[in-house]
């Protein structure tokens, strides 16, 4: 087959071979904008496009050849190569077989692995071919017919990594006998029929955590974690969230801000693989009921990481979630955060003052703690003593005396800040300005001679003060104490190995006030999708941000409480840059997408 360029998009393929129509090729586009983990070609073919046309243009994307299995019948020699458990587990059958030179017909034709694999279990040259996955339903159907020594208990996993298949082959599951009753051991009366559930209840939750326990330190099961961890930690992903469903357990990693789901593993698995993350996150085992939090930490790729685990019982058992922190990240400098030269310069004037409270917003996972971090690498030095108050502490500086939140203890937010008042502080960092006490205690430290950085939960940089009226502290003391606030937000940064010009649709340029028949010469860029960003155009994450700066005269519109959008325009007055105006000027310099910034900056009103 000759393959066109590998670096040409699917749709420019199905373009170029004039199987698609450019109205379809866009509708295509934008879903896939708006649903960033749903594949392309699963789009289009739900579009109509059919689907022998996607996956042959797939094919030629990917260099391998196009196997129409749709009325071919497999060779009988060449399924009995490859018993059908092992055709399920690499989502792929053998065809055809020539001489020691095997045909295979695979969903991924590129995955090095399990062709690896193929090759030694099969002791045949694997020649592996593209086919669309009504095809390879029809392929299986045919070798299940033909009978080819396929174990009837196969487990219903296809496209699970190859690594996690092969260990659970040697995890078998336990049997739980959840009908044992206190009227079955000799001497004891017959139970009533609630005392009997009741009793049934607690054995089968006693079973099944002897069993999770048991398994926890089995090879396998210890394999089964260490290779989730590693595959997230190389694919750069944020989070792991490990969540029980009806029939399975789904893994999913988030990268650059969106999931992706990975892998997924039987329901026997589930037990066994919480107790051993609770294990290695010193949490109880035998606590189910209630959510747990621990940290693990392990060290990959010459990386220190710290994994901050939270467990939470759901419908169908106990969902994981893990946060990945690389200890590297957070010292990565302002410069690198995606701030702008005037931008950096307020935030470094700021970070200069001697006194005063310097505030960051933004929703969980917007980078306020890196911005944080980054902030006190540049101040903090050895004339200066600079304490932290997190929960939990996310990561380690050194010089700086951190101490982490301990409510069981009585040691909260402004417990911690009473004392750390009486430890002759220069600098007061917060992990979260949450209640009234924290903030009260804050802005009296800020007033008393202590530079005091800590985060917000707010929509722009505006509301933080509004914010904190709303929790009670008094106006003019806010006033008096705040010297500047920082809003922001991540977005996904084009894939610089599939960047290529576009133009994008004229309504939401106009949204942010930008009329392209006005400027027909500014040019826009997008990712086409490539091997290298997992044909999601974007690749690594930058800041948006909104830096107000605190003047007399915003100070005096706190004071008397003025409506909001008031003090949004004396702000812009003032210098401030919105987030939207932020991200458009980044989308003009080739950063990111104004698809990306819709996402994550405007919301409904805007």
């Amino acid at each position: 087959m000759a393959a066109t360029n590998g670096k040409k998009s699917l749709l420019q393929v199905l373009g170029e071979k004039g199987k698609i129509k450019r109205e379809v090729a866009v509708e295509a586009m934008r879903e896939q904008q708006a649903n960033p983990g749903k594949a392309l070609e699963n789009i289009l073919v739900e579009k109509g496009v059919p689907e022998a046309d996607v996956f042959e243009s797939k094919a030629d994307i990917l260099q391998v050849p196009f196997f129409d299995g749709s009325e071919f019948k497999p060779d009988p020699e060449a399924l009995g190569l490859l018993p059908e458990d092992l055709q399920k587990r690499y989502n792929a059958v053998p065809v055809i077989l020539n001489g020691k030179k095997l045909t295979v017909a695979m969903a991924n034709p590129r995955d090095v692995f399990i062709i690896d694999e193929m090759r030694q279990k099969t002791g045949c040259d694997i020649e592996p071919v593209l086919t669309a996955p009504s095809h390879m339903e029809l392929l299986r159907n045919a070798s299940s017919s033909n009978g080819n020594g396929a174990s009837p208990e196969a487990t219903e996993t296809s496209g699970v990594n190859a690594e996690i298949e092969e260990l659970l082959g040697n995890l078998a599951p336990v049997e739980v006998d959840p009908n044992k009753k206190k009227g079955d051991r000799p001497g004891e009366e017959e139970s009533t029929e609630r005392e009997t559930n009741l009793s049934q209840a607690a054995a089968m939750t006693q079973s099944d955590t002897a069993e999770g326990a048991a398994l926890a330190d089995e090879a396998p099961i210890i394999r089964i974690v260490n290779t989730i961890l590693m595959y997230a930690i190389r694919d750069g992903a944020s989070d792991i969230h490990i969540e029980p469903q009806r029939k399975g357990v789904r893994v999913r990693y988030r990268i650059d801000g969106v999931l992706h789901e990975q892998m997924k593993v039987p329901q026997y698995v589930l037990n066994p693989l919480v107790s051993r993350i609770k294990i290695m996150a010193d949490l109880n085992i035998a606590e189910r009921r209630v959510p747990q939090d621990g940290r693990i930490h392990v060290k990959m790729q010459d990386n220190d990481f710290d994994l901050r685990v939270s467990t939470c019982l759901c419908q169908f058992g106990e969902k994981v979630v893990l946060r990945i922190l690389d200890k590297s990240s957070v010292l990565i400098g302002l410069d690198k955060l995606g701030l702008y030269p005037e931008t950096q310069e307020i935030l470094e004037d700021v970070c200069a003052q001697p006194n005063g409270m310097f505030l960051i917003s933004g929703p969980t996972g917007s980078g306020k703690t890196t911005t944080l971090y980054s902030a006190l690498n540049v101040i903090n030095s050895i004339e200066k003593n600079t304490m932290t108050v997190e929960d939990p502490v996310e990561y380690q500086l050194p010089g700086l005396s951190q101490v982490n939140v301990n409510r069981k203890a009585g040691l909260t937010f402004a417990n911690a800040l009473r004392s750390f008042l009486r430890q002759d502080p220069d600098i007061i960092m917060i992990g979260e300005t949450r209640d009234l006490e924290t903030a009260e205690i804050a802005v009296q430290a800020a007033l008393t001679g202590h530079l005091v950085l800590t985060t917000i939960h707010t929509n722009d940089a505006p509301s933080i003060a509004t914010r904190l009226v709303d929790m009670g502290v008094e106006p003019f003391l806010i006033a008096a104490s705040m010297v500047a606030g920082l809003a922001q937000r991540l977005t996904r940064k084009i894939c610089p190995d599939c960047k290529e010009e576009y133009v994008p649709q004229r309504e939401l340029l106009l949204r942010f006030g930008f009329d392209p028949k006005l400027n027909p010469d500014v040019k826009f860029y997008h990712g086409r999708g490539c091997d290298n960003c997992r044909q999601t155009g974007y690749r690594g994450r930058l800041g948006v941000y909104e830096m107000m700066r605190v003047n007399e005269e915003i100070a005096e519109m706190i004071v008397r409480r003025a409506p909001l959008s008031e003090v949004k325009e004396a702000a812009k007055a003032n210098g401030m840059h919105t987030m939207q105006e932020d991200g458009f000027r980044k989308c003009r310099d080739g950063l990111t997408t104004i698809e990306e910034v819709m996402r994550v900056v405007f919301t409904a009103g805007h």
